[in-house]
């Protein structure tokens, strides 16, 4: 009868049990059983840490496509960042309590000098105006000097302060002081250590160097990181002012021409009603005709899609001229405009056409539209007697785009402000190439002037677009 036996590997590292009844074939497969297992186990290990990898890189891209990856990851760099370094002084401050080093007293002062010199380096090093002070260059100095007296003195293991005197170097340093200063302490390294060592002691000086420019190139690359943040937030920040003030003069832009033939057609309504009612409704469906154009428009200005046109605003400038008692010429000459030029000019109309109505107190408003050479001219005149004759409180101030004196005066509307009304329109013009000026005439009247190129290159479409081009 044949007996089959089953030899199971031993684990790695356990002592065979029974092994003074064992061949030295079976001892030989048993080790070489459990070397295989050892290994496929190793394999399987390195195949679950691969897997691991995959897994978190997939994880790491699908995460920044979809910005779920913080802005900012950390904390800025400081002080802290360079502290691990002085590590690599243990070997001489090992060697002071081993009796290696010959007057101790001397080589622990240096070495404390050393690390407090390096640690006020480090920490200043991380801010700009403490950087580049004298105290900072007379520290560095220092630490150089230190360096070099305990480098010489003992060798060995003190020649690795150098590298912490080229991170030192690397940190403190910008620009044109980095490089002559960098090589400096590098010959420096590189004669200590061959004086010691010979020209083995050129691995010091590759090391310092090397220290060096990796440190100044880490440092300038976090600070441009960091200019690139605060780069990023500042144009977040404008482009958020310019929406508010592009929504602001589209409001009142819009609301205020509107208003302003809402309550002239009243007004006409009110005197028509009791004489003429069929004239009454009339004026009465303009106003609910104006009124659905103004909130279309609205809807228009809060997706900054609105689009001007010329023809349109003089369509509405003769509806709200005419029910306002005052007689309107339009008077065009020269090649037309290009659409961008001509929905810039639309608002000039518009906003010329409300001032006419709410203050000028005009009988007749001319606006003429001249095109010669490369640039387009357009002027609305009236002659009336402005704003003295709505209000005689209010000022040329109030005329030309100021703050009313009650608040509600002036062509600006109500609450004028910087950045509505002609002022706002001012700026929309000159950020397209173009010019506008507003005054009283010397015969009478108040005129208003645009001058714009033909054909504008920036979108002028719409205020909206006109602001973020």
């Amino acid at each position: 009868m044949t007996t089959q036996t089953t030899v199971v590997p031993p684990r790695r590292g356990q002592r065979l049990i029974g092994d003074g009844d064992m061949s030295w074939t079976q001892k030989i497969r048993c080790h070489v059983e459990a070397t295989r297992a050892a290994v496929r186990q190793s394999r399987e290990h390195r195949r679950h840490c691969a897997a691991n990898r995959t897994r978190l890189r997939a994880e790491w891209r699908a995460a920044r496509r979809a910005g779920g990856l913080p802005e900012h990851p950390g904390p800025p760099p400081s002080g802290f960042t360079l502290l691990p370094w002085l590590l690599m002084g243990m070997g001489a401050f090992s060697n002071l309590f081993q009796d290696q080093t010959p007057n101790p007293w001397i080589g622990g002062l240096g070495l404390i000098t050393f690390n407090t010199l390096y640690i006020y380096v480090a920490f200043r090093a991380f801010h700009r105006d403490k950087r580049e002070a004298r105290s900072t260059r007379v520290a560095h100095v220092l630490l150089t000097a230190v360096t070099c007296a305990l480098a010489a003195g003992y060798g060995g293991n003190w020649l690795l302060f150098f590298p912490l005197l080229g991170l030192a170097t690397g940190a403190a340093l910008r620009l044109s002081h980095l490089r002559p200063a960098g090589t400096a302490v590098a010959v420096l390294a590189g004669a200590v250590s061959c004086f010691h060592d010979g020209w083995g002691g050129l691995d010091i000086a590759y090391a310092t160097w090397i220290s060096t420019m990796v440190t100044a190139a880490i440092m300038r690359l976090s600070e441009a990181v960091r200019e690139l943040r605060a780069a990023r937030e500042e144009l977040a920040r404008r482009a958020v002012e310019k929406e508010r003030l592009r929504f602001s003069r589209d409001l009142h832009d819009l609301l205020g021409h509107t208003m302003s033939v809402i309550v002239v057609k009243s007004e006409a309504a009110r005197r028509l009603a009791a004489r003429d009612l069929d004239a009454a409704l009339a004026q009465i469906t303009d106003i609910e005709s104006v009124g659905r154009q103004a909130l279309r428009e609205i809807r228009e200005a809060v997706t900054g899609y609105r689009q001007g046109s010329l023809g349109a605003e003089l369509d509405r400038a003769r509806s709200a001229l005419t029910a306002a008692g005052i007689t309107l010429a339009v008077n065009r000459s020269g090649p037309p405009p290009g659409p961008q030029t001509e929905a810039l000019l639309g608002w000039v109309v518009r906003e010329a056409v409300t001032n006419v109505v709410r203050h000028s107190g005009a009988d007749r408003c001319v606006i003429t539209l001249s095109g010669v050479a490369e640039r387009v001219r357009l002027s609305v005149v009236d002659d009336g007697i402005g704003a003295l004759a709505a209000d005689g409180a209010r000022t040329a101030a109030d005329i030309t785009g100021g703050p009313a004196a009650d608040g509600g005066g002036g062509p600006d509307g109500a609450g004028a402000r910087a950045g509505t009304g002609l002022t706002g329109l001012t700026e929309r013009l000159a950020a397209a190439g173009g010019s506008l000026t507003a005054g009283r005439q010397a015969k009478g009247g108040f005129a208003v002037s645009a001058e714009l190129p033909l054909d504008v290159d920036v979108t002028g479409a719409s205020p909206a677009v006109a602001e973020r081009a």
